[in-house]
Formats: structure tokens, C-alpha cells, sequence
């Protein structure tokens, strides 16, 4: 239950108490109306607990096809009535109603399709798999004879997980996968029909234990402001205690009395004192709950749907090239946006494009450098900057002179100048891509388009030679020498190893049998589609690019590839480049169209998927050549280097090619480039039937499944033999580098947590200006968790530390007095200093770096690290990401941005709000996050003041009704104040004052340490806000009070007035608290509603509340000059010490926030802010020289942030007098410490901005009498 429902039942208890113990602190009409509120709000929160125990969806009117045994026949039958075991039919585009087994489809191969968008909001189809056993069944399958065994896990939400076993008839056992269950929720797609059998229904399916609602996030500001609500109801029980005790006090001074206040008894005896006092307590409970500020909660829930809507609106998060906004997803949380001081971030996808460009391979130890590749990119880059705006572009893309050169050279240089040369590929190409998308995965043009290296092209076409010469032969790999092997393992290993997905919708599906289609001629069915020029770009001396992209203009046509990751597409594209093309995959089986060979099919024995342990995937097939089983492995250079097999000591061109590689390796990560190294191994017959056995057993396992299938697959990845290496170029997104800047002008620590390689991961931290190459860089690489030499001193090697890493000791004090240095720290080393007794000490050395990067960092440890730092620290976090891998951290963390980027909605629907790109993080945060915190702190503050000025009115009067609880303001009055009179100005404040505008907030980023140091609001403030609530309520209620003294005036017509006050009060301390006139219409509605309803309630009132009624009460007042008197004496009076400190506190000891609001009013035009005068507290200015009439003042005091300074001001007079030309020329510069001119002329300065802060247009006035007010003031003095 929140806060909120809470105080709802609180009235709901007062309410009750008022009619049970007849203490009648309101009218009976008034009573209903509350007790019907109440009950109101019952009825919603008994209907909101039903709904949470009701499914509409299995309720509804949805219905599908269910198998009965008494009819023998499919019927139709509502959801809820499907239970576990029933067999189920499904047709095209029909929802699936529960977990369902697949056991029979109407495709030739056992396959599904299915739309997955209402779970994971991807809207590329999935296939899935008929279990092993049933999809080699001829006949229609027969629900009848169905007699195995089914062995399944409980239920679970894991929609990424299903283990189980099917036991057949003979005995055999059958593992089961997540491919072979269709989840409940999920649409049937391109198959006519299927057939299967419910593993789990109704609440127990994997879609409904996902349906928990999202995570409740408790902001800061709520989390404190619920602390002060607790504050408020204590002191609600003080006054209400003092005002028992004074009651009881009274009625045994004034037994005479006290008939006049208290009720009798229902026998007509008199009270007694403590029973008076006992009822007094009650009933102060009800006239004073006003100060716990129900409305509050209601009001905060307005005004942030309001701030999302109006974030959603913002056209400058729009994203023209992907067209998509930013999303707010969380509707509770959006102030903690302005709070933030820790941001951890996604490299992959995040930082970058994650649209991967395939850039250099190393085939046998020799590497390709493909330099056309670099030249088309930059081709790229200088198109779309032509395109996008006409800026020079800063740098240039650097080329590789030659194969054999070993210069290091970084292709991730890029100019800091313009932002649109990062882009991968002209706007036109993104959107006729989008326009794609919805068939192909992760395909851009830069992905399709790759030039073959021409020295690697003619390895192929000589290992085309030799194939050609012995296609006849039983053996025909055995002709070609090992380095041409190699390179024919190697494109047959970056076609197949893969989960990519072929489509080709204008060519009917068919099976093909494994091994050779037309032995020496292509395949007549896939010449039609475009490769019939296959033989000719690979016979030799035919290297031309422009036939290789008119034939892939033509496969582009009819294939299509869907890929799990940009990654695996990168590589498929760049083997077609050189034709060796994927041309079809089932799940048994997977093709691939070669020259002279014609379409290879290979048997697919297994797939060992990808994972964050492993690293690493693998694909065992039969060869069609050779009749042999081959493992392809492809995976990360640290894990497969690993597993290669051992050279013995007389195998030196094996370690030379080893050496070469990771030599190779090397370069590509400094390069900035992701490397995946490619490995074969040939198994015997013997022992893949050793190990299918075990990985068999494995399968059908149901208890620790996971760990045996690991264990099978690490006992099959041994002994490779490397094949090569490829880079990968992903490339920046627009803006990084200026986004991570100005939030580490705002005071942000940013965090990069990537699972690429330490190299890559530096070299695009560079690129982004994560790091800097004039400042320290500790490296953490530990092999263990024993240090070899306990704090031993650092070792520095070109601007670079490596420390060992067991004491985690920060570096040596000689290094400390310069600019703080960054860590880097790998997987490996992040793991031991996620342990309990290193914990602290990697946050101490963590803290005091400047930025962090963890490379090889997993998905548990990305959430390990955001949560130690939101636990240990108390800091504010926000993680942003992409991906699935994401997902933890982006949960952990406060606030979870998630990008909708190329590897699907899962981090998005993850997260608390989704943007298109990485830089509108930099808006988001910056103006949104900072208004919204301003907004909501500024109105929780204003709230509690309201509440407690408007109860301390009724408190001072108790003193003069014996504390009898009775109320001199007219009921009605109490109970709209609240709800209609001063509501409505607080609320369009709160959507809509922007206490600095959005362009300084952007050229100042410093101003969003307020929110990060809870400027607006914190304890002190609170209790400074009730102090001058208390003092308000006291000058409100006895300026009145003495104006009425020894007067005939009755009780109503003394309250209204103090009710006019008090709304005049109101409006007043908002204006001076809100930074924009936004609220004028609302002030000046809130005024007219109160005099339209007291005239019309006090003329229709004649019988009301006898014998005393208000009739005619404001009629009267409204020609009483004594009324206008106290409505504007009062207001002024209450409000002048709060005036009289922000005007004082603005011009000696401005913060931060107040000079960025005199910039904005300052002529901005003419201002240019240099940004070292804001991160010493100054009001920012154009400098220029100054005249000999020039004033200045110098002033020092505390400011925000913890610095203390001087601040100067300057005004130049103008040529022509102030009288002549009607307004001041104001320069403001930054930093003077001289102080010039006399004790008249700094006074002067003193006053001019003393009434610049009172936020009103006096200052022209000042001007014109300047000198008559300085005069007055140094008289004064004197």
C-alpha cells in the first residue's frame, strides 16, 4: 500500500470518529460528503485488488481449437477452460493461448514462425522446431495415438529457457528446448497450421509469471518527502496534544463555561476535564489533518504524467534517422533524472553503432588488410557530411600501406568537430534500410557492401583452380596445400557457424539431400536467383569489385538474411563477398553455394550456442566432401587461443602462425576493432559417438541440465586448430564524445561496462573521450587473487600504470596532486574485486578516478558492479544499454535508460525510459532531469508550507475558543481551499516553471549540481519552509485580528477575510518561488473562482448554520475599506522576511542556479558564459575593457558547491543617460578581484542587484532615481 492509499483510509478513520463520537468538528452536509469521498475511494482500491487477482485475457471471448477425447474431434473453447495435457490446434496469425509443446506442422521441414512482439516487443519472426521424433512423421499427427512421456521443469518467467525430456515409446529419450515451445501470448506466422500439446496454462505460463507490473521505483524526493510527512503527523499530534491539555485546563478553570464548547452527556451532566480533553484531542485531529497533505500525493501524480507528456513532446528527443522518441516508461521516477552521479553505460550498441562493417581478417598467419574497405568508408562518412550539414570534415580515415607493414594504425581517429561524419551511412541508405528491416536483421549498406582484398581474393580463386582440377576425385580437399585449406575452412567456418536465418520468398522451400547438388555446376534452382556469375568473378584474373556488386545487387534481391547478432551478418556478408554464400538453413541441415561445387549441404549434427561463459559457439557437421565430422568454433581470441591444440617442439610454423595471429590480434584491437577468432577441429567416428552419448544423456537431464550441457561442450571445444582472426569496425554514434563531456561538466562519473576486449574497449574509449591521453591510466590484470608483490609501486610505461592488483592500493602520492587518473580493469580482475574483502577497496580506488572502464565484463558481473555502487556509495545511478545482456544492470540500477538498437526490444522493455540514440541522454538528464527535480521540490516544499500556514491560522485560534477545536473559517471554505482555490496555480507550476532556461542549461552544465547535491530540497530547507509558515500564519491571522478588535463582528465575517488573506499569501510566496509568469492565468483564475463562489454561496446561504449563517458576508466585506486594508497590508507583512533573505542571499552569496537566471535575463544574446566563471560561482559574462566610469564590487561568501570566491560585477553606463535612453546597459563579467571606486559607489552596486533579485522590473525605476535612493541609503548608514 503507498503512501497515498494510506492517508486516504486515515480520513476514511477521522471521518468515522467524528460521526461515532459525535464530536461534530464539521457540519453534517460536509460529513457526507467526506464519507462518501472515502467510500469512493474504497470501491477503487477494492475493484484495483480484484483486478490484480483477475485476468482479463483468460476471460475474455478469445477462443481456440482444443482436442477432445469424448468427441474425438478439435472444438472451439474458451482460454480458461484449456488445462495441462490438452492438445491444441493453432492456424496462421492466431494468438497462442497457453504453453504449448510443438509437436506437428504443417511446413515440409517441422517449422513454426512466430511473432514474439507482445513479450519481447521484437517484431522479427522466430523459428520454431517440431520436438526430434515427430517432425518425421508423414500422416496428419493423431492426438489418439499419442502415448510418450513428457518430463519438464516447474514453471518459471524465463522466457529465454525450457528444459525438459520426451520419452518415446521404444524407450528413447529426446532433449527438449525453448525452439520447440510456443509461448502463450505469441501470434502463429507464415504456417498454415500446427499441433501441440500445453506444458503450462493459465497463471503457470511463462508470459503471466513475466506479468508481475513494473518495478515500483521509489524516488529520493519521495523517499525524503515521505520522512516529512511523518514529521508532519508527529507535529499534528503535539498541537493536537497541547491543544488537549489546554482544553482540559480550561474547562476545570471555567466550569461555568464550559457548556459553551463542549457537548453534554447523553443523561445532560457536564464532561469532566479529562473526558473534555480526551474529545478536544480527537476532534483537533480532525480540524488539523489538513497539515498531512493527502492532496499532495494526488497533485505529484498529475503533475509527472503532465512531465511526461511534455518530455514525449520534446521534438529535440526526436530521432529523424531511425524515427523513433524517447519513451518514458516509469511515470514515478522522472525527478530522479535530475539526481543522477553515476552513469553506467553499454559499449556495444550504445556508445557505438553496433551496425558491424567487416575491416580486416587473418587467414593462416597472413594478414588482409582490406584497404578498399577503409577507402569506401571514408567514401561514406564524406557523403553523409556533404549530406547532413556542410562542415569540413576534421580527419581522415588512415589507410594500411601494406600487408607486411606492422605500424600501428588507428582507423577510430576521428575529428571532434563535427558529429556527422560518425554516422555508418548517408540518411537516404538508413531509411531505405529501415524500410527493410522488417525482412532483414541488422543490415545496413556498409554491412553488404564489402570489397574483397585482392590478395586474399586470389587465394580463393587459386583454391577455385584447384578444387576445379579435383572435383572428380573422391577427396577433393586432400589436393589443396594447408594454407589454402585453411582459407577454404575459413569462409566455410564464417558462412555456417552462425544462427543466421535464410529467407527467400519468390523460391518455393524444398529439402535438399546432404552432399552435392550437380557435382561441378551450380545449382540450377539458385542460378536463376542470381548466381550463375558465380564461377566466373572466382575464375582467375576476374577480381573486378564491379561484377562482385552487380552479383551481390542480385542475391541482395532474392536473400535475405535475419541474424541474432550484427556480428554473425557482418561475417555471412563478407564471406558472400568473396561467393561463398548462405543459401538456405534448417534445423537439421544448412546449404551453402560455392563455384564449380555448386550448393553444399551439410549435415548439422548440433549447434552449441553462444554464451557469456563459454564465449564462444560452435557448429558440428558433416562435410559433404569429406564425409568427415567437423567442429567450427567462433569465439573471443582470449577463450579460443586457449583451447588450440598444443604444438609439439618440432611444429614451428604452427606457433609462428599462432604468434602471427595474436600479433594480428593485437593491431585490430588498438585499431579500435572487434576480434572473433575462427577454429577447426575433425572428430573420428569413435569419438564423436563418445561424446554424443554423454551430451545425450545431458540433454535428458532435468536436474543441473546446464551445467552437464557446459561441461559437454567444453569436453568438445579442445584440441583446435586455428584457422584466423576477423576485425570488425562498429563504429561511434553521432555526439559521444560532446555528450560524455557535458555530463562530466554536470558532474557525472561515467562508468563503461563492455564485454570486448581490454584493447578495443580502450581504444574507444579514447575515441569518445572516456579517456585522455595526457592523463594516468591504472590497469588492473590480475591472473590471481595473490599478489606477487603487496602494494608494490607502480609501474609506469607510456602514460600507462599496471598495478598489481591484490592490495588494490590507489596510485603513489607523487601522482595525486595532478588530475585524477582512470582505471581500467578486465573481467577477470573484476571478478576478485567483487568479492566481500576487496569490495571497499575497489570502490576507495575506484572513487578517486576520473573514469572507469571493465572490459570482458559479464551480464551478472554489469549488475554486480551498479549495484555495489548504489549500495556502498548512496549514490544516484543510471544504467543505459541495449541489449539483452543489459537487462540485469539496467534493472539494478535507479534509473534504467534502455536504446532501441539493433539487438532487439529487450533492454527497452526493461527499462524506465528509451531513447533512440546515446546523446539525448545528454538533454534528457540535463534539462529534463533538472526541471523536473526543480519542479516537483519546489511544489513539495510550497505543498508543506501551504498546508502548515493555513492549520497554524486555525491553531491560533484555539487560544481564544478555550482549545474547543473550533474553526473561524466557514467549512465550506475548508474544505475547497484545498481542492479548488489554491490548487490549480501549484500545479501549472509544477508542469510547467523552468527555473533556467534550456539553452543555458545546456552551455552550463555545472547547474545540474543542485539536483545532484539536493539543493531545492533537503532537511534544512523543510524546516526553514515550516518556520516561515509558522511566522506567516502568525502575521495572517493577528493583522486581522487587530483590525476586527473591539468590534460587532461575527465569527464569518472575521474568517473570510483571514481566508482571503491566506489565498493572497498563497499566491504571493508562489510567485516569488517560481521563476516563470506561467502561473499569472493561474493566480488570476484562482482569485476569481474564490470571490465567484464566496459571492454566489453567501447569497444563497440565508438559512444556513443557525442561528449564526454566512449570508451576504462577502457582499459586505467587499464594500468595507478595512477588508482591502488587511488583504493588502497582511500579505506583504507575512511575505517581507522571506523577501527580504532570497534578495540579500541572491546579491552577496548567489548560487549557482540564481547565476544562471540573472545570465538568461541578462541580454543573452550578448553573453557569452566562459565555463570556468560558473565552476567558481560567478555570473558569466562577455568581458571587455573597462571605462573610466566603469563601477565594480567585490563580494565574497560560501556558494553552492562548496567553493568560495569572489564574485565581481560590472556596469558600463552607457553613452546617453539612464533618463535618455530608458534602460541600463548591463555587462556582467566573470572574474575581478580588484575593488574599485568608494564606499558610495559599492553600496550603489549592493543595491542595484539587492532589487535585481526581488525578481520584479523595479530596477528601471532605481534608475531613474539612483541617485536619490543612494543618498537615502548612506544617510542611513551615517
Amino acid at each position: 500500500m503507498q503512501m497515498y492509499e494510506l492517508s486516504f483510509w486515515v480520513s476514511g478513520v477521522q471521518v468515522w470518529v467524528d460521526w461515532v463520537l459525535c464530536t461534530r468538528s464539521h457540519q453534517a452536509t460536509v460529513e457526507v460528503l467526506a464519507g462518501a469521498v472515502v467510500l469512493s475511494e474504497a470501491w477503487v482500491f477494492f475493484q484495483a485488488l480484484l483486478g490484480s487477482w483477475y485476468d482479463p485475457l483468460s476471460a475474455s471471448l478469445v477462443n481456440g481449437s482444443f482436442f477432445t477425447r469424448e468427441e474425438k474431434q478439435y472444438v472451439n473453447r474458451f482460454w480458461k477452460e484449456i488445462r495441462v495435457g490438452d492438445f491444441v490446434r493453432l492456424r496462421c496469425n492466431e494468438i497462442i493461448p497457453a504453453d504449448i509443446l510443438l509437436l506437428s506442422s504443417s511446413d515440409p521441414d517441422g517449422l513454426c514462425h512466430i511473432e514474439t512482439a507482445n513479450l519481447d516487443g521484437e517484431t522479427n519472426l522466430k523459428r520454431r522446431q517440431v520436438v526430434r521424433g515427430f517432425s518425421e512423421l508423414v500422416s496428419e499427427f493423431n492426438p489418439l495415438t499419442f502415448t510418450s512421456i513428457i518430463e519438464c521443469e516447474k514453471p518459471n518467467n524465463d522466457l529465454t529457457r525450457f528444459r525438459g525430456c520426451i520419452i518415446h515409446d521404444n524407450g528413447k529419450k529426446a532433449g527438449l528446448y525453448k525452439e520447440n515451445l510456443l509461448l502463450r501470448g505469441c501470434t502463429i506466422r507464415n504456417t498454415e497450421a500446427v499441433v501441440g500439446i500445453v506444458i503450462y496454462a493459465g497463471h503457470e505460463t511463462k508470459a503471466l509469471l513475466n506479468n508481475s507490473g513494473p518495478r515500483y521505483k521509489r524516488s529520493q524526493l519521495e523517499r525524503q518527502m515521505n520522512c516529512d510527512v511523518l514529521w508532519c503527523v508527529l507535529l499534528l499530534v503535539c498541537m493536537s496534544l497541547f491543544s488537549a491539555v489546554g482544553h482540559g485546563l480550561w474547562v476545570r478553570r471555567y466550569q461555568e463555561k464550559k457548556s459553551l464548547f463542549d457537548v453534554p452527556e447523553s443523561d445532560g451532566s457536564s464532561l469532566s476535564p479529562v473526558t473534555a480533553a480526551v474529545y478536544s484531542f480527537l476532534t483537533m485531529i480532525i480540524v488539523l489533518q489538513v497539515l498531512i497533505p493527502i492532496s499532495l500525493y494526488v497533485s505529484i501524480e498529475i503533475v509527472k504524467v503532465c512531465q511526461v507528456y511534455f518530455i514525449n513532446q520534446d521534438i529535440e528527443l526526436y530521432d529523424e534517422e531511425t524515427d523513433s522518441q524517447l519513451q518514458c516508461r516509469a511515470l514515478n521516477i522522472t525527478e530522479d533524472l535530475g539526481q543522477i552521479q553515476y552513469i553506467f553505460s553499454d559499449k556495444t550498441g550504445t556508445l557505438t553503432e553496433n551496425k558491424m562493417v567487416f575491416r580486416r581478417c587473418t587467414v593462416s598467419g597472413i594478414e588482409y588488410s582490406h584497404d578498399a574497405n577503409a577507402q569506401r568508408l571514408a567514401r561514406y562518412q564524406e557523403a553523409d557530411s556533404e549530406e547532413e550539414e556542410a562542415v569540413p570534415r576534421g580527419g581522415s580515415l588512415p589507410q594500411r600501406g601494406s600487408i607486411g607493414s606492422h605500424q600501428s594504425v588507428r582507423v577510430m581517429h576521428r575529428s571532434q568537430s563535427t558529429k556527422s561524419h560518425r554516422r555508418t551511412g548517408s540518411r537516404a541508405e538508413a531509411k531505405r534500410a529501415s524500410m527493410l528491416s522488417k525482412h532483414t536483421a541488422f543490415s545496413s549498406p556498409m554491412e553488404k557492401d564489402i570489397t574483397p582484398d585482392p590478395k586474399l581474393f586470389e587465394k580463393v580463386s587459386e583454391c577455385d583452380r584447384c578444387l576445379a582440377i579435383a572435383r572428380h576425385q573422391e577427396h577433393p580437399l586432400a589436393h589443396l596445400s594447408p594454407e589454402l585449406s585453411d582459407v577454404f575452412d575459413f569462409f566455410i567456418a564464417l558462412t555456417i557457424c552462425n544462427t543466421v536465418v535464410v529467407t527467400s520468398p519468390d523460391q518455393p522451400r524444398q529439402k535438399a539431400s546432404f552432399g552435392v547438388s550437380l557435382l561441378g555446376q551450380p545449382a540450377p534452382a539458385i542460378a536463376s536467383n542470381g548466381y550463375s556469375s558465380g564461377a566466373a568473378s572466382w575464375a582467375p584474373g576476374h577480381t573486378a569489385p564491379e561484377q562482385k556488386l552487380e552479383l551481390e545487387q542480385e542475391q541482395e534481391r532474392e536473400l535475405r538474411y535475419e541474424a541474432e547478432s550484427p556480428d554473425e551478418a557482418a561475417l555471412v556478408y563478407a564471406a558472400r563477398a568473396y561467393n561463398c554464400a548462405l543459401v538456405d538453413r534448417l534445423h537439421d541441415q544448412v546449404s551453402v553455394e560455392l563455384p564449380h561445387l555448386g550448393r553444399l549441404t551439410f549435415e548439422l549434427l548440433h549447434t552449441l550456442g553462444f554464451d557469456s561463459i563459454r564465449k564462444r559457439m560452435s557448429v558440428v557437421i558433416r562435410h559433404p566432401l569429406t564425409d568427415e565430422i567437423n567442429v567450427y568454433t567462433k569465439g573471443a581470441d582470449s577463450v579460443v587461443m586457449d583451447l588450440l591444440l598444443p604444438c609439439s617442439s618440432g611444429i614451428q610454423h604452427q606457433k609462428k602462425i599462432r604468434s602471427k595471429t595474436q600479433n594480428y590480434l593485437n593491431l585490430y584491437a588498438v585499431e579500435g576493432l572487434r576480434t572473433l577468432c575462427i577454429a577447426k577441429r575433425v572428430l573420428s567416428e569413435e569419438e564423436y559417438a563418445c561424446w554424443l552419448q554423454s551430451h545425450l544423456e545431458a540433454e535428458s537431464s532435468l536436474d543441473n541440465r546446464e551445467e552437464l550441457l557446459f561441461q559437454s561442450a567444453i569436453r568438445l571445444e579442445t584440441n583446435l586448430h586455428l584457422l584466423g582472426a576477423t576485425g570488425i569496425e562498429d563504429r561511434l554514434q553521432d555526439g559521444v564524445p560532446e555528450t560524455i563531456a557535458k555530463l562530466r561538466q554536470a558532474g557525472l562519473q561515467i562508468w563503461v561496462l563492455t564485454g570486448d576486449k581490454q584493447e578495443t574497449a580502450i581504444n574507444i574509449a579514447y575515441a569518445c573521450k572516456l579517456l585522455d591521453h595526457d592523463e594516468e591510466v591504472i590497469t588492473l590484470n590480475a591472473e590471481s587473487q595473490v599478489c606477487r608483490s603487496p602494494c608494490s609501486a607502480p609501474e609506469k610505461t607510456a602514460g600507462n600504470v599496471s598495478v598489481g592488483f591484490s592490495p588494490l592500493c590507489p596510485p603513489s602520492t607523487s601522482t595525486t596532486s595532478g588530475p585524477s587518473p582512470s582505471l581500467v580493469i578486465d573481467g577477470r580482475s573484476l571478478a576478485y574485486a567483487l568479492e566481500k574483502n576487496l569490495e571497499d577497496k575497489f570502490l576507495f580506488l575506484a572513487k578517486q578516478c576520473r573514469s572507469v572502464l571493465c572490459c570482458r565484463s559479464t551480464p551478472l558481473q554489469k549488475s554486480m558492479v551498479v549495484k555495489l555502487v548504489r549500495s556502498k556509495l548512496k549514490a544516484m545511478t543510471l544504467a543505459i544499454g541495449d541489449g539483452a545482456n543489459d537487462v540485469s544492470m539496467i534493472q539494478v540500477a535507479d534509473v534504467g535508460v534502455g536504446i532501441s538498437g539493433q539487438e532487439g526490444m529487450q533492454a527497452v522493455m526493461a527499462s524506465d525510459f528509451a531513447v533512440p540514440r546515446f546523446r539525448y541522454l545528454e538533454r534528457l538528464l540535463i534539462v529534463h532531469g533538472h526541471w523536473c527535480y526543480s519542479r516537483l521540490a519546489n511544489m513539495v516544499l510550497y505543498f508543506f508550507y501551504k498546508n502548515t500556514m493555513f492549520v497554524g491560522l486555525l491553531f491560533w485560534f484555539q487560544f481564544y475558543c478555550g482549545f474547543s477545536a473550533s474553526a473561524m473559517i466557514d467549512q465550506w471554505y475548508l474544505i475547497f481551499f484545498n481542492l479548488l482555490f489554491s490548487s490549480l496555480p501549484q500545479l501549472v507550476t509544477g508542469v510547467l516553471d523552468k527555473d533556467v532556461p534550456a539553452d543555458v542549461l545546456l552551455t552550463e552544465p555545472q547547474l545540474y549540481k543542485s539536483g545532484q547535491n539536493m539543493e531545492e530540497y533537503r532537511p534544512r530547507t523543510f524546516w526553514f519552509n515550516m518556520a516561515d509558515a509558522a511566522f506567516q500564519s502568525l502575521v495572517c491571522f493577528f493583522i486581522p485580528y487587530l483590525a476586527y478588535y473591539d468590534s460587532d463582528t461575527d465569527v464569518f465575517t472575521w474568517g473570510t477575510p483571514i481566508t482571503a488573506i491566506a489565498l493572497f499569501t498563497f499566491l504571493l510566496h508562489l510567485g516569488i518561488e517560481t521563476k516563470t509568469w506561467v502561473r499569472a492565468v493561474a493566480c488570476g483564475f484562482s482569485i476569481l473562482l474564490f470571490f465567484t463562489v464566496a459571492l454566489i454561496y453567501n447569497a444563497s446561504c440565508a438559512t444556513c448554520y443557525p442561528p449564526s449563517n454566512p449570508y451576504w458576508t462577502m457582499q459586505t466585506l467587499l464594500g468595507d475599506p478595512v477588508f482591502y486594508l488587511t488583504c493588502l497590508i497582511a500579505p506583504v507583512a507575512a511575505l517581507l522576511p522571506r523577501l527580504f533573505f532570497k534578495a540579500v542571499q541572491g546579491s552577496l552569496f548567489p548560487t549557482q542556479l540564481q547565476l544562471g537566471r540573472q545570465l538568461a535575463k541578462r541580454s543573452p544574446k550578448k553573453l557569452i558564459a566562459p565555463k570556468e566563471t560558473f565552476a567558481q560561482g560567478h555570473l558569466p559574462g562577455e568581458p571587455r575593457t573597462q571605462s573610466s566610469e566603469q563601477k565594480s564590487i567585490s563580494t565574497s561568501g560560501p556558494f553552492s558547491q562548496d567553493c568560495t570566491s569572489q564574485a565581481s560585477w560590472h556596469i558600463q553606463r552607457p553613452a546617453c543617460s539612464p533618463e535618455a535612453s530608458g534602460e541600463p546597459n548591463v555587462d556582467l563579467c566573470g572574474l575581478k578581484t580588484a575593488v574599485d571606486g568608494s564606499s558610495s559607489e559599492n553600496l550603489e552596486m549592493a543595491s542595484f542587484f539587492f532589487f535585481c533579485n526581488l525578481d520584479v522590473n523595479i530596477i528601471y525605476v532605481y534608475y531613474l532615481h539612483r541617485r536619490v535612493l543612494v543618498r537615502c541609503i548612506l544617510c542611513f548608514q551615517g
